[in-house]
C-alpha cells in the first residue's frame, strides 16, 4: 500500500515575494538577478552582461510591478527610454538588498513542482523503485551541502 502526495506548485515564487517584502519592510531597495538567456525573458539587450542582468524592482523605480507565481513584469526606463520587462520566475536566480547585499540566491524547484496549477485530472506522477519510501516509513527532508 502505498501513500499519495498531491503534488505542489512552485515555492520560488513566494519566497520571492516574502522576500520582497522582507527587504521593503527594512527600508531597502530590492534587486534581482535574472538569467537573461532563457525562455520568456524581456528585458534591454544593452543590459545584459555575460547573460544576467540585475533589475532594480523598487516601487520608486518601475511602473505596474506585478510578482505573480509565474513572475515579475513591470515597466522601466533604460537610458531614458520607458520598457516593459518580463521575468519568468524560472529565471529569477536571486533576490537581495542593494545597500547591504543581503537575501537569498532562489533554490532550483523540488522535483514535482511547476510554476503551473496542479491539473486535477492528471495521473500522479510516476515513480520508480528508487523513489518510494520504505514501506511504514514517513518521507523526510535532509539538507544536502
Amino acid at each position: 500500500m502505498s501513500e499519495e502526495f498531491p503534488r505542489m506548485t512552485s515555492h520560488r515564487p513566494y519566497l520571492l515575494r516574502a522576500l520582497v517584502e522582507w527587504i521593503n519592510d527594512n527600508g531597502m531597495t530590492p534587486h534581482i538577478l535574472v538569467d537573461a538567456g532563457l525562455p520568456g525573458v524581456q528585458v534591454p539587450a544593452s543590459s545584459v552582461k555575460d547573460g544576467r542582468v540585475v533589475l532594480n524592482i523598487a516601487e520608486r523605480a518601475v511602473v505596474r510591478l506585478q510578482i505573480d507565481n509565474e513572475g515579475v513584469s513591470f515597466t522601466a526606463r533604460f537610458g531614458g527610454v520607458s520598457y516593459p520587462v518580463q521575468v519568468p520566475t524560472t529565471a529569477i536566480l536571486a533576490v537581495y538588498a542593494r545597500e547591504t547585499g543581503q537575501g537569498m540566491a532562489l533554490p532550483d524547484d523540488i522535483p514535482g513542482t511547476s510554476t503551473e496549477p496542479p491539473d486535477d485530472d492528471a495521473p500522479p506522477p510516476a515513480q520508480g523503485p528508487d523513489d518510494a519510501p520504505p514501506a511504514g516509513k514517513r518521507p523526510h527532508l535532509r539538507v544536502v551541502k
